[in-house]
């Protein structure tokens, strides 16, 4: 029997509208889930320990108290309108930091990272903001070193920050040295005493919080090192971190990893982490869907095991990730390209947000009373904004 009009008009409509839902289910775009078994992380700790024991013994170590006793850059306030939902707050650095095209900050992680929730966070006495950056040798040029910046974020302190040299200790025990450390530092994540940096091709390097180590100022900006058996310059910077160990990865994947940003989930002690990728067309970037990828600290520490294999690992549908996070089987990736923050959980699927331009990485900030945060950056000149947001406007 021939359809009447009005019956054609209903079956084009209900067509129309299964379409719509099917290409929004496509629109939701989701990880899928990879062999966690091909991504393996292998750990030294000790590869430096002579070294740095005898720089300590001649350069004499600093404790972040007395570090941040000594800050001598002023954080400001932020002025631009970010326009994201959940925003609760942040900072700027100062005018030189801020417009430096030389300098560019990258990774963030904080004290509650490092120490969770316990006493306000604290981490000897402080609560603090850390951000990773990397320098050019000058404006457009090549990489050439590699720092952090620790931040105050306590109404006890003034609103200061100091900078770190990140160094890698060279020499012998008897003639100890260290040099510069030109990596991307894109992510870096704070647990217990140790900061682990990423370094783009290889995992992660390695550094103790409680090694900082004081130098002499007032060489020439170049200088870097030795230049005497009681003088070691460092660019012109107070203090330096030495490198204490190294974490290599290795994947039997046809592809390896790409160590773009990290960041530390507490309640299951690991470390996660992601790669920039992009769709098409790029020269310096790998032109495939990226990865994310979990790799679980050995148990009650807060070092990796001499041998780690993944417990997760995902394929994602998402591009040009500068950010990841992950706390409770939920995950947070940043585009800096797409400007969003896409969201994904096994139990309730993805969805998108819009997010800053310029976005770097992402830390989860806990709390016991008020909502936790998520804290992330901007890399751009000029909007050097240091930021944090509500956690629970960024779900499904």
């Amino acid at each position: 029997m021939p359809l009447s009009k009005k019956a054609l008009l209903l079956l084009a409509c209900v067509l129309m509208s299964t379409t719509t839902t099917v290409a929004g289910a496509q629109a939701a775009a989701a990880p899928t889930v990879l062999p966690a078994g091909q991504f393996t992380l292998r750990s030294d700790y000790h590869q430096f320990d002579a070294l740095n024991s005898a720089l300590g013994s001649k350069l004499g170590v600093a404790s972040v108290h007395a570090v941040m006793a000594n800050a001598n850059h002023d954080r400001t306030a932020i002025t631009d309108s970010l326009g994201v939902a959940g925003y609760t707050g942040g900072f700027k650095f100062d005018s030189g930091d801020n417009g430096d095209c030389a300098n560019y900050p990258q990774g963030i992680t904080t004290s509650r990272d490092a120490v969770g929730t316990a006493n306000s966070g604290n981490y000897d006495g402080h609560q603090l903001v850390l951000v990773s950056w990397y320098t050019k040798d000058g404006c457009g040029g090549d990489q050439a070193r590699s720092r952090i910046t620790l931040v105050d974020w306590d109404a006890t302190y003034p609103n200061k920050y100091r900078k770190i040299l990140l160094v890698e200790p060279t020499g012998t025990a008897a003639v100890p040295d260290f040099r510069d450390i030109p990596m991307h530092a894109g992510g870096v994540s704070w647990y217990g005493d140790h900061l682990y940096v990423a370094d783009t091709n290889r995992g992660m390097r390695v550094f103790d919080m409680k090694k900082i180590l004081k130098t002499d100022t007032g060489g020439s900006a170049s200088q870097i090192g030795r230049q005497s058996d009681t003088t070691y310059y460092a660019h012109n910077y107070a203090y330096v971190l030495p490198q204490v160990g190294t974490v290599t990865a290795a994947t039997t994947s046809d592809a390896a990893l790409k160590w773009s940003t990290i960041s530390l989930d507490r309640p299951t002690a690991s470390i996660v982490m992601t790669e920039y990728t992009c769709q098409a067309d790029c020269d310096k970037y790998p032109n495939r869907p990226p990865r994310a990828v979990r790799f679980p600290f050995a148990s009650g520490a807060t070092t990796f095991a001499a041998t780690t294999t993944a417990s997760e690992a995902l394929r994602l549908p998402w591009y040009n990730l500068n950010g990841v996070a992950s706390h409770n089987s939920r995950w947070w990736f940043a585009s800096s390209g797409a400007k969003k923050l896409y969201y994904w959980a096994p139990a309730t699927g993805s969805a998108t947000h819009n997010w800053v331009g310029g976005a770097e990485s992402i830390s989860y900030w806990e709390h016991d009373t008020e909502p936790d945060l998520l804290w992330s950056l901007q890399e751009t000149v000029g909007h050097r904004n240091v930021f944090a947001v509500e956690q629970a406007s960024y779900g499904s």
